[in-house]
């Protein structure tokens, strides 16, 4: 890292209910962060460019849920009836282009409605181009006037299809979207939606003297101060300020701690990947506004923004409950990406430290209808028996098993939930893979997958069990134990 040219690195890590700090950094054990800094603290203000995308989403699925937005999926013209853009990219249907007279328009294929709707705006497959036409980020323009300039412009990508990068995109979904709440203006709205309820207050938007003294310094790569630029109409996409506690708070609740921002299944799409990018976009997956990156077994939700003089990294691993928010004065280092030296460190150490820390597999009331010899299709064996609290253990067992599992990854727990229904537990690290021939057996599929005993028999046993997450049925009892030919 050239230390020389950044100002100040500073990130935090959000898991559940505690803060973790480095020495002599910030600690505030209640907002659920840990910490750590080089020069300055977790609560300096500093620029978060494109984590500013955030906002704007935030915005689209609350008015989706108050019912100001109809759908999701609704076309942008419902909202901003003067929009309209050349698809030249698309295919009409047959009767449009029936109804099709300028003759220029003969030449190739009829264009078709755009197809431009509300998600696809705020998850980068929008088509839009990156901004509007002889505009820098600094423009002033109105909202009209984009819509304006966006009538003699085309589309750079049929909507849907393909994941392209569109800070215009967000822009003018945000003052769309803006114009038809009760604030009439984006970014009260933002402050009093978002940023007041959740405490954010060292988070905004207007770089005012007082917010300027404070800020850290951002710098180019030459280690020259860079300026402050104010964002104009693109302020939506990029202007915000804010600090690695202040966006630790906002990681939590969008993992589902602390005061809900959104209701559970519109809080579960926000996370959820739209569409997988081609080799060529920098991320695997697109979503709102999120890029996914695969990392050591699990999707890693990013946002990253760079603006003069400052980098920004606000991240979430949602099965983990984890997120790691980095912020940087000054370009990012060259080299292998920040974060993902950091996840590779967090990611495993958070696997060992959730599994040490689980509790003993739950025991059933009684072990004795469940424990015995079963088979699928006389193919896999499995004995279930109780262990030494009691708790039931899945083991499997014959040749073929014997020659290709390793002992240590033949047994597996099963908590009980209720009734007859179990969980299977591995008690060990994953992600990790076993070579089974031509196939592989991933012990991450397995783990937290529900056992079906059968009802029991006039004899008060269970006579088999399914595990429909494993696509494995009619795995049935044997009378006893199997004796299987010495080769």
């Amino acid at each position: 890292m050239q230390r020389e040219h950044i100002h100040s690195q500073r990130h935090c890590e959000d898991y559940r209910g505690s803060i973790h700090t480095a020495p002599a950094t910030c600690q505030a054990w209640a907002h659920n962060c840990i910490c750590y800094h080089l020069l300055n603290t977790c609560y300096l203000p500093s620029r978060i460019s494109s984590i500013s995308k955030i906002f704007p989403v935030l915005m689209l699925y609350r008015l989706w849920e108050e019912g100001t937005v109809a759908s999701l999926d609704d076309p942008l013209e419902r909202y901003a009836s003067t929009f309209t853009i050349n698809n030249p990219l698309g295919m009409a249907s047959a009767p449009e282009q029936q109804s099709l007279t300028d003759e220029l328009e003969k030449v190739g294929p009829a264009p078709r409605p755009s197809s431009v709707t509300l998600r696809r705006m705020a998850s980068q497959l929008s088509g839009l181009p990156r901004r509007l036409r002889s505009t820098s980020l600094l423009w002033r323009g109105s909202t009209q006037e984009a819509l304006s300039l966006l009538k003699d412009d085309v589309l750079v990508a049929d909507p849907g299809t393909r994941c392209h990068y569109s800070t215009l995109a967000f822009s003018l979904l945000a003052h769309v979207l803006a114009a038809h709440t009760a604030q009439g203006d984006y970014q009260r709205w933002i402050l009093e939606n978002v940023l007041e309820p959740l405490g954010m207050e060292d988070t905004g938007f207007d770089l005012t003297p007082l917010v300027r003294a404070r800020l850290a310094a951002g710098f180019y790569g030459s280690g020259r101060p860079a300026p402050l630029y104010d964002l104009g109409w693109y302020r939506p996409s990029g202007q915000m300020y804010s600090t690695p506690a202040d966006l630790a708070k906002l990681a939590m609740v969008l993992l589902g701690g602390g005061p809900p921002l959104l209701r559970p299944d519109a809080a579960k799409a926000l996370l959820a990947p739209l569409l997988a990018c081609s080799g060529a976009y920098f991320a695997n997956e697109t979503g709102t506004p999120w890029e996914f990156h695969a990392q050591g077994g699990y999707r890693v939700v990013r946002k990253d923004g760079d603006l003069d003089g400052y980098a920004a990294t606000f991240s979430l691993v949602p099965p983990l409950r984890l997120s790691l928010v980095l912020l940087l004065a000054g370009p990012r280092p060259p080299g292998r990406d920040l974060v993902a030296q950091a996840y590779d460190v967090l990611l495993p150490a958070m696997e060992r430290a959730l599994r040490e820390a689980e509790p003993s597999p739950a025991p059933p009331p009684s072990a004795r209808p469940f424990a015995g010899y079963f088979t699928f299709a006389n193919q896999t064996f499995y004995e279930v028996r109780p262990g030494p609290e009691g708790e039931l253990r899945l083991r499997q067992f014959g040749p073929r098993v014997e020659a290709l599992v390793p002992p240590a990854f033949r047994t597996l727990a099963l908590r009980h939930l209720r009734g007859r229904v179990f969980q299977l537990h591995v008690a060990r690290e994953f992600p990790c893979e076993l070579p089974l021939g031509d196939a592989w057996l991933s012990l991450e599929a397995q783990h937290g997958q529900l056992v079906n005993f059968y009802p029991l028999d006039r004899h008060g046993l269970s006579p088999g069990f399914d595990v429909p997450g494993l696509n494995t049925y009619r795995v049935l009892r044997l009378q006893r134990k199997p004796v299987f030919k010495t080769q």
